[in-house]
């Protein structure tokens, strides 16, 4: 069968594209309507609301960072199996992880239910800004089991052969999010709980497209009778924990953003670092969505020791990624002005500061693609400790040592410079992993 055979084709630019194009475009959607979100409830909510959701999203990130390590780290586990023509065992394998992932997602929930008064009492909020945490979490909470399985179920559709279905489940959801945004908020008046009933519902296209695509026998990978491996589970856990960590560490370095902002410009300097993140977070859609495309490839050709085009398809990738690396930092300096101007008129303050900042942070556009591909590739080839250290050390303590510094030297520029500082750092750590174990994966 044709998806049966999609890993026996030789390794071109044409065939990577065909797995690499849809998690790019996917990805890529994802940040965008991660924005329009936000859009839709501070206008028609209002920005008490909005910082509700900012003040729940640690909560929030730990149900997805959890999804990202047994997603990434279980397709990396299956696929090798799938390569070494372990089928059957990688099938019973899939089956097990999924129901794990259904069985953490009913805790979670429960605990969130049981610790979010305590989590939000103790933040000395006002009375309508902890109403709108209780209200948003309370309804996204919900939805913690399809959030699960929508994380996992785009990932095991590219490793089967299927990523232009995640690519449509995921913007199918993505639009229906949107509209119901509008919907629940403008005309059902249901406020914050709105969105998040919203969010939740655009998360479960993908979970439902799931339970039906692997319930076939026609996929390459389908249910069957799990057989419950806790090996299984703890290499996926291992593999993904470089993911989770990533996922975890976000949102402490975007409070030391704020907080040193806060310090050496104020309230302006917030909303700049605001207006760059976005941008990188663009930006770095892009390397995200290449490396998960190409991730099962890695993963099978590793199982079947097929180290030829594992090789080639490393090689290559690096290619790809220096091309778009060139390609953003040209546009991130050329598009500068009109990209800062969508968020900030030029009277302002912000504008000029976030003109600054961005060109300054454009320059880590050249390092953050190889970077993250240095960790997603460990990933794939089930070297999750490998995979961990250069995730932590780029997203953790690299910026935490040059947010630390370099402000103190230069100043407000110094806190611009403190990401293209932290990721040359972690791309020198990338390099040196390439070179210490080329010998053991042959790339």
């Amino acid at each position: 069968m044709e998806r049966e055979n999609v890993y026996e084709k030789p390794v071109t630019l044409g065939n990577i594209l065909k797995f690499a194009i849809p998690t790019i475009a996917m990805s890529v959607f994802m940040s965008f309507y991660t924005m329009v979100d936000g859009l839709f409830v501070s206008n028609l909510v209002g920005t008490k609301a909005l910082s509700a959701i900012n003040l729940a999203a640690p909560l929030i990130q730990l149900v997805t960072a959890i999804s990202t390590m047994l997603a990434t780290g279980g397709s990396a586990v299956i696929m090798k199996k799938m390569g070494e023509q372990k089928s059957e065992e990688a099938k019973e394998d899939f089956t097990f992880l999924i129901l794990v992932n259904v069985v953490t997602g009913f805790v979670m929930c429960g605990l969130g239910y049981l610790l979010m008064d305590k989590v939000f009492a103790g933040m000395g909020l006002s009375a309508d800004v902890s109403g709108y945490c209780m209200e948003y979490l309370s309804r996204y909470l919900l939805f913690t089991v399809p959030v699960l399985l929508m994380n996992n179920f785009s990932l095991y559709m590219i490793a089967s052969g299927r990523a232009t279905l995640s690519l449509i489940c995921s913007v199918a959801g993505g639009v229906l999010n949107m509209v119901l945004d509008y919907v629940f908020i403008a005309i059902f008046g249901m406020g914050i709980g709105g969105a998040a009933v919203a969010t939740g519902i655009g998360y479960s296209v993908t979970a439902v497209a799931g339970l039906f695509v692997f319930s076939s026998k026609k996929s390459l990978l389908h249910f069957k009778k799990p057989v419950i491996r806790f090996r299984v589970l703890a290499n996926a856990a291992a593999n993904g924990c470089s993911e989770m960590a990533t996922a975890l560490v976000t949102g402490i370095i975007t409070m030391m953003f704020n907080w040193t902002m806060l310090r050496y410009v104020g309230e302006d300097g917030v909303a700049a670092v605001t207006i760059i993140m976005y941008v990188l977070m663009f930006a770095s859609s892009l390397y995200t969505g290449y490396s998960y495309g190409v991730a099962p490839m890695l993963s099978y050709y590793y199982g079947g020791q097929d180290n030829i085009k594992l090789k080639k398809l490393v090689c290559t990738s690096l290619k790809v990624i220096a091309v778009i690396s060139i390609i953003t930092v040209a546009a991130s300096f050329i598009m500068t002005k009109p990209l800062v101007s969508v968020f900030a008129r030029p009277d302002n303050p912000v504008y000029g500061l976030a003109v600054t900042g961005n060109r300054i942070c454009t320059i880590a556009l050249f390092f953050i693609g190889f970077n993250i591909f240095a960790s997603g590739m460990f990933t794939a080839l089930s070297n999750g400790a490998v995979s961990a250290i250069l995730a932590f050390s780029r997203s953790f303590l690299f910026m935490l040592i040059t947010m630390l510094v370099l402000p103190v030297v230069f100043g407000v520029n110094g806190i611009w410079m403190a990401t293209p500082v932290a990721e040359l750092m972690a791309l020198a750590l990338s390099l040196g992993m390439f070179i210490i174990y080329r010998k053991k994966y042959h790339y």
